[in-house]
């Protein structure tokens, strides 16, 4: 059985000329012919080269890996149980679903709270997430979650005022800060910004804890979708330049006249800029990380991507030894802008297998006394049952899962209703829900309620669209909570999976299902 797809895939707009006959290996059609025009990703690439690596087209697409994993969390089911109930009184009268609690609440001095249990971990410099950053900020204040300022924002900005290689002033991250903060309610949720080896140099977070007021700020090892550094593309020469100038990696060079000249005939059509790979250390990460703290950071947080086990442990260690407030941790195959597209689907350790490791290196701090920082997972979450399974695989560690990918989804179909409301344009199949954004977004009764007309008619419908879908995840979780007899987030533990196959337990030290409640259930029969 082959788990990979190779030479033909939406995400790099390419298909095999025999899709009914392909060689698993190699991708390739069985019978490759003289006269093709090269639509697989082999021949596109003989023309265009090393475009072809990226998902396309970029700006308006986000992509995951296709590959399929030996084991994922489908391998996983919840449990039930009719019996008892964790966290509130067992009356069917009291203990039904909507009396389920989400808050997370987290931090050194459990200072952090979120009404749901979800984070977008890192939305940066992609045009898909600055086009799309209003209903990502506003949706994601109003429901009380987190949402975090990815990389290289600053540096992306052309009104970005940068003196002696240091931020002095913004107008993108600003932006980005204020439209969250000026909608966050009753302190819940957090705006966190990130960084990687260029916004360090350039004093992002500084910047952002003394002039924003940001509190959260986290520091960036990597992500699951690629073991380098961020990336998008460049239409424009000028930014090129300017860019090449703040010291990012541009290709072609931006500044060689020859390139000038074939950029300026239409030779090719964008520029790559590339972010440098960290090269951590503890000495460097501990100076790092009282910087922050000199700086005026009140929490911080790491994220870590799908790295060997020897990186995931060197996470943990330090998050655990310099007091870390988060740490999340990104499976493989998970959701990006702009990443290699072989490299999204052949490189890094998978979800479960990753999110496994982690518990297991967290509980063997935990058993040495030493302190144990809140967990977030990410790699492909997108639906309550994963968001459940998430927390339970990693109990009682993790206190969150990462989602960027649906979270982004929902807002884009929020604001292009929206357009096609203004425009008189609305679909059929969005058509029969009503015509105005009251009657087709079933939570805008309840939000023009708690904001009152004129607030709510200033709320994007990209946000109505975050917002809504967040509401359905919640009450799919307080189902699912509520169907295992577990009432708050800290009573989920890993007794409520259970594998599906061998496999899947030997990795995840899950039970596998039937091995679940043996000597129960011989109490049980031996009466």
């Amino acid at each position: 059985m082959t788990f990979s797809k190779v030479n033909s895939s939406a995400a790099t707009l390419t298909k095999n000329r025999t899709e009914g006959s392909v060689v698993p290996a190699s991708g390739m059609c069985v019978t490759c012919v003289d006269g093709c025009i090269g639509m697989c990703e082999i021949g596109k690439s003989a023309y265009r080269g090393h475009e072809v690596i990226y998902p396309q087209p970029f700006g308006v697409i986000t992509a995951a890996a296709e590959k399929m994993y030996p084991v994922d969390y489908s391998h996983f089911n919840i449990s039930g149980t009719a019996v008892g109930a964790h966290g509130i009184e067992p009356d069917s009268d009291k203990a039904i679903f909507p009396a389920v609690n989400l808050e997370a609440i987290f931090g050194h001095d459990k200072g952090i709270k979120f009404r749901y249990p979800w984070v977008i971990p890192g939305i940066g410099s992609t045009d898909i997430a600055k086009n799309n950053w209003e209903g990502l900020a506003i949706g994601s204040a109003l429901a009380g979650t987190g949402l975090t300022i990815g990389e290289n924002v600053v540096g992306m900005d052309p009104e970005s005022v940068v003196r002696n290689g240091k931020t002095e002033d913004t107008v993108d991250l600003k932006r980005r800060v204020s439209l969250y903060k000026d909608h966050q309610r009753d302190g819940y949720g957090a705006i966190i910004v990130q960084a990687n080896v260029e916004d360090s140099r350039l004093g992002v977070q500084e910047y952002a804890i003394q002039k924003l007021g940001v509190q959260i700020v986290e520091l960036k090892w990597g992500q699951g979708a690629k073991n380098i550094g961020g990336e998008v593309k460049i239409r424009n020469l000028k930014k090129a330049q300017l860019l090449h100038e703040r010291g990012y990696v541009v290709l072609p060079n931006p500044t060689d006249p020859n390139i000038i000249k074939a950029f300026e005939k239409g030779a090719f059509k964008e520029f790559e800029r590339h972010s440098r790979v960290g090269m951590v250390s503890e000495e460097s990460f501990a100076k790092r990380v009282e910087e922050l703290r000199q700086a005026g950071a009140k929490y911080i947080f790491l994220k870590t991507g799908a790295y060997r086990p020897a990186d995931l442990a060197r996470a943990i260690m330090f998050a655990s030894k310099y007091k870390i407030d988060l740490l999340t941790v990104d499976g493989a195959g998970g959701g990006t802008g702009m990443s290699p597209w072989r490299m999204m689907n052949e490189w890094g350790v998978p979800p479960v297998e990753l999110h496994s490791l982690t518990y297991y290196y967290a509980k063997r701090l935990m058993d040495k006394g030493k302190y144990v920082p809140s967990l977030a997972v990410a790699g492909g979450f997108t639906f309550e049952d994963q968001i459940f399974k998430g927390l339970a695989m990693g109990a009682p560690f993790v206190k969150l899962v990462g989602m960027a990918r649906g979270p982004i989804a929902a807002a884009m179909v929020g604001k292009t209703i929206g357009r096609t409301i203004e425009e008189n344009q609305l679909p059929v199949y969005i058509e029969r829900f009503g015509n105005s954004k009251d009657e087709i977004f079933v939570t805008a009764a309840e939000l023009r309620h708690q904001l009152g007309d004129t607030a709510f008619e200033k709320i994007p419908t990209g946000a109505l669209g975050l917002y809504t879908y967040y509401e359905r995840l919640a009450q799919g979780l307080r189902q699912l909570m509520a169907g295992t007899r577990k009432f708050t987030l800290n009573h989920i533990t890993r007794d409520d999976l259970f594998a599906l196959t061998p496999e899947a337990s030997r990795i995840s030290g899950i039970k596998y299902i039937m091995d679940v409640d043996k000597e129960e259930v011989d109490k049980i029969l031996n009466y």
